[in-house]
């Protein structure tokens, strides 16, 4: 049986103003914090978990905060991010939301296959609020947006390359993704290039879009660290480490990240990719109902909790 991705599992960002994020992911555009934790691999850093009422797996927007500068736009990156809504008049309202909290929107109309709306954050972090009629909220009791007009979950995520073929490559022959149309994209002159996984829709499609014109991207605030994709568990996800190294790329092998097991490696124009488990998720260490609302350390660095704790600035 040929191994399938379910879908996008979470993207994450950079941010270099982490309380400034925290009140426009949970005010503005009211998510929940769903998980406070620092960056495991740099614990200075806090690592942010934005998503719906339970956490599910593919409503997760995550944010490390390095203190950098903003984003260089360009290639070789996730160039922006899909967030999915229940239908055009939820767009309305949004349109009218953001705008209402001085932030910048674009017309409302179809892009490439979907209804949509563009919009940045402070930073320049790009999104596009995505009709996806089938699929529903499940809403945050304490959000400053109604339930109804609540944020599903993500997708598309576009990434921005300057040649195609290698990360076609990459999407069909080891991810087992299906290309399924594309586009001309009006702005610029380039062609967007849409690639389904698992179910399809709008919660497992990646965008690629192609403009050999654009300069390489410069990481930093305002833009993308990684994109990671949706397996069932840990079972399913040594199954995609022993498929991917059958190819000869070079991966970092199972990571515990105790939320998620993942598997990491790049794309052949750079784009960083995880594949991650649905399990055992974010009330692995604290209850459901108080998700986010303490610094949460995985097993592995709990004791180090005081120090970490000593060189993290208040978010409040």
């Amino acid at each position: 049986m040929t191994l399938e991705l379910g879908g996008i599992h979470h993207l994450t960002a950079v941010t270099a103003d982490a309380p400034r994020n925290l009140k426009f992911y949970t005010q503005a555009l009211g998510m929940r914090l769903i998980k406070k934790t620092v960056n495991q691999d740099d614990t200075t850093a806090y690592h942010l978990f934005y998503g719906d009422g339970v956490a599910s797996p593919g409503a997760d927007l995550t944010f490390f905060d390095f203190p950098t500068l903003r984003e260089q736009r360009g290639n070789h990156t996730a160039s922006r991010t899909g967030l999915r809504v229940d239908s055009e008049e939820t767009l309305l309202w949004w349109k009218e939301h953001l705008e209402a909290n001085q932030v910048w929107t674009s017309g409302i109309k179809e892009r490439f296959g979907h209804v949509s709306m563009d919009f940045e954050d402070f930073e320049g972090q790009r999104f596009r609020l995505v009709v996806d009629g089938a699929n529903k909220v499940i809403p945050w009791a304490k959000s400053p947006v109604p339930k109804d007009k609540q944020i599903i979950g993500l997708g598309p995520i576009t990434l921005s390359v300057p040649k195609l073929e290698p990360t076609d490559a990459m999407l069909t022959r080891v991810m087992n993704m299906r290309q399924v149309r594309h586009y001309a994209a009006r702005e610029r002159n380039s062609e967007v290039f849409v690639y389904e996984m698992g179910p399809g829709g709008p919660a497992a499609e990646l965008h690629v879009s192609v403009d050999p014109s654009l300069p390489r991207a410069r990481p930093g605030a305002g833009g993308v660290h990684h994109v990671a994709f949706r397996t069932p568990d840990q079972d399913s996800l040594r199954e995609w480490i022993s498929h991917v190294n059958g190819f000869g790329i070079r991966s970092s092998g199972e990571v515990e990240r105790f939320y998620f097991t993942s598997l990491y490696f790049r794309e052949p124009n750079g784009v960083l990719f995880e594949i991650a488990t649905d399990v055992p998720g974010f009330a692995a260490d604290e209850p459901l109902e108080s998700l986010g609302e303490r610094l949460s350390l995985p097993p592995f660095l709990e004791d180090q909790r005081e120090a970490i704790e000593r060189g993290l600035k208040p978010l409040v």
